[in-house]
């Protein structure tokens, strides 16, 4: 990697490049024989009374995660962009319930996560209820196949703002509704593609002209941010707060991202279908992370060793270690602060937050009690 300073890095080296490559070809043809303990549907205990927010739940491993948290009696609500679609689900699932089974619990709440007024508009919406959250999982991301970079409203490149900048605004912003229902969870869903990737924090958008865009390279990048920014939330939250912050990896699900990566992998994705995970199968590590009750104690472990990174669960619902790069404390750091300030949050927000003092966000025209 070049220097741009002293101890500053552009880009990973090539043995990091490498083996980052060689963990996503090795997820890709091992994952399911590594994932073959574990049931499928995955067994959750009884969620009554626990109130989950999951994004994206309309389609893919987000409608998996909705569906078997609503049946496992949580308090479940869809964040989505298309609410009549998810209205839609409800209805279905309700239909396919037996005649002694409970009614399912499920709201639907508007969030489209390419504008970031509405995700500030969305957290005051719920923190105004002055309800507990128990757990956030933000499922919803992009990865835009082959196609040319593109920026949203807000000005940030779409990758970036979907699968990092407006998770962690949502994340920050239920911070109160979080509190009030500690022990309580965020649960990011995550890739093994961070591996691939590197944050520059001077060049979150990546027009700089450094790097050429790639749309592989836009979706790895922003999920090695998600897991820095979660890795300085780790660390920088008391303990007595009881919010606890999970990267879940759910391996490499049946999806139509397959174009855009190696052509030993689009080979693999068309000729080896048998190593491919459903939805279902990829729900799983999600779902773990968000209910298993040995997950919050794995937290506070990590969190007593001054861990730096963030607890990490694989596809196999084992914990995972990240890559060297997202280790770079310096580099987190830096992140964490740029992330702020893209955001449209102070510096100090998350120590206002909480002590339970008022927050001013740039977008949204919000604040957060």
């Amino acid at each position: 990697a070049e220097a741009a300073g002293p101890g500053r890095k552009e880009a990973l080296g090539w043995l990091e490049w490498s083996r980052g490559w060689m963990g996503v070809v090795g997820e890709f043809f091992f994952q399911r024989i590594a994932a073959s303990h574990l049931a499928n549907p995955l067994e959750l205990p009884p969620l009554d009374g626990v109130s989950i927010i999951v994004t994206g739940a309309t389609s893919g491993i987000g409608l998996e995660i909705a569906r078997q948290l609503a049946q496992a009696g949580a308090h479940l609500v869809m964040a989505v962009r298309r609410p009549k679609v998810a209205r839609e689900l409800i209805q279905k699932w309700q239909n396919e319930q037996t005649e002694v089974s409970m009614p399912l619990n499920i709201e639907v709440m508007e969030l489209d996560l390419i504008s970031l007024d509405s995700v500030a508009r969305f957290a005051d919406t719920w923190n105004a209820r002055m309800a507990p959250l128990h757990v956030l999982i933000n499922n919803a991301g992009i990865f835009t196949i082959g196609e040319p970079q593109r920026f949203t409203k807000d000005g940030y490149e779409e990758h970036m703002q979907v699968n990092h900048l407006a998770p962690a605004l949502l994340a920050m912003l239920l911070l109160p509704s979080l509190i009030r229902g500690s022990p309580s969870r965020i649960i990011n869903v995550n890739s093994v593609m961070h591996t691939i990737g590197f944050v520059d924090a001077e060049d979150m958008n990546l027009t700089s002209g450094k790097h050429k865009y790639r749309s592989w390279l836009g979706y790895s990048n922003s999920k090695l941010a998600q897991v820095k920014f979660s890795s300085i939330f780790h660390k920088r939250i008391p303990a007595e707060a009881g919010v606890h912050t999970v990267c879940a990896s759910p391996g490499i699900v049946h999806t139509n991202v397959a174009r855009d990566l190696p052509k030993i992998l689009v080979a693999g994705y068309r000729l080896i279908p048998y190593f491919i995970f459903d939805p279902q199968e990829g729900s799983r590590s999600t779902l773990f992370a968000a209910s298993d009750p040995q997950v919050p104690e794995y937290c506070e472990t990590l969190k007593s060793e001054d861990w730096p990174v963030c607890a990490c669960i694989n596809y196999d619902c084992n914990p995972m270690n990240a890559s060297e790069e997202a280790h770079n404390l310096e580099t987190s750091q830096l992140v964490w602060e740029k992330t702020l300030e893209m955001i449209g949050l102070p510096s100090d927000a998350l120590e206002k937050l909480i002590e339970g003092e008022p927050v001013q966000c740039r977008y949204g025209q919000q604040k957060a009690e």
